[in-house]
């Protein structure tokens, strides 16, 4: 399989991409196998806004770091943030399509570094950040 739909699952309380939380975003992303990247494509809406119909910084990162979170999939392991830093480029309408992807970029025993981005539907990169990751068990 070439892409693999990550939903929310009923039992996480994650406010990011569970579903047990009321109040959560219930993000959804797909894992793109061949290029090994995760995806989301979102329209989040006025709800998610910090002013002037700009998406919250706050959001923004929390954007990033869950599809950079996503990424550690890919070694089938549970894995935390432990550094996440985050580039504001240019404003993020809220009304606006916009793609998050993350991949990798090294793995150094039990530390995973990725970076992510977010794009309008041009291209144009709004948004990037890194973070690294440790990993506290498998996947299981």
């Amino acid at each position: 399989m070439a892409t693999e739909k990550l939903e929310p699952k009923a039992d996480n309380p994650c406010f990011g991409c569970g579903a047990a939380n009321a109040q959560g975003m219930k993000l959804t992303f797909e894992q793109d196998h061949e290029r090994r990247r995760i995806v989301g494509r979102f329209r989040l809406g006025e709800r998610y806004q910090g002013s002037n119909r700009i998406l919250h910084g706050g959001i923004i990162a929390l954007l990033l770091d869950e599809a950079m979170g996503k990424m550690n999939r890919f070694h089938n392991v549970r894995a935390v943030t432990a550094e996440l830093s985050i580039e504001y480029l240019r404003p993020v309408p809220v009304d606006e399509e916009i793609t998050v992807e993350a991949e990798e970029v090294s793995r150094e025993g039990r530390n995973l570094m990725h970076r992510g981005e977010i794009r309008n539907t041009a291209g144009r990169v709004l948004a990037r950040g890194k973070g690294r990751f440790v990993v506290i068990g498998d996947a299981s």
